[in-house]
């Protein structure tokens, strides 16, 4: 079941929303804070068949932050879902690997972008810049840090 918090930051609030796709606890705590502090709306679940689920019962996200590897659904299967339903959220990829074998095929699967762990606020700046939705956003986002 996703869930959706508030840490109280009093960051700008931002017309995005993204989903947090990871089974590590710590990795989605540092992910829904980074995305609370640019102020972007956002949700957590643990796999990618939650993942999928979600997208399913209606809900849309700008932005999916997705690791590669999970139980019940990885990544790479998850994103070609996404993308076979007709997902066009901008989808990165953000794992613990470095090979360039296995950032490939994460990449063949349907990922806009792919960063290794940890993310960082100008990492997940970077993701944010790229998103058509509104190409000021990064720039009031940057104003803003």
């Amino acid at each position: 079941m996703p869930i959706s918090q508030s840490h109280g930051f009093s960051s700008p609030k931002s017309e995005l929303t993204a989903l947090v796709v990871d089974d590590d606890g710590v990795s989605q705590k540092i992910h829904h804070r980074l995305l609370n502090i640019l102020g972007i709306e956002n949700d957590v679940v643990a796999n990618g068949k939650e993942a999928v689920d979600i997208h399913l019962s209606g809900k849309k996200f700008n932005l999916i932050l997705m690791d590669r590897d999970m139980p019940v659904m990885n990544g790479i299967e998850a994103t070609k879902r996404l993308r076979d339903m007709g997902i066009g959220s901008t989808i990165a990829g953000v794992s613990s690997h470095s090979s360039s074998k296995i950032k490939q095929e994460f990449t063949e699967a349907g990922l806009d972008v792919y960063h290794e762990k940890p993310l960082t606020v100008a990492k997940l700046l970077s993701v944010v810049s790229k998103i058509n939705h509104d190409s000021s956003h990064a720039k009031v986002l940057q104003q803003n840090l």
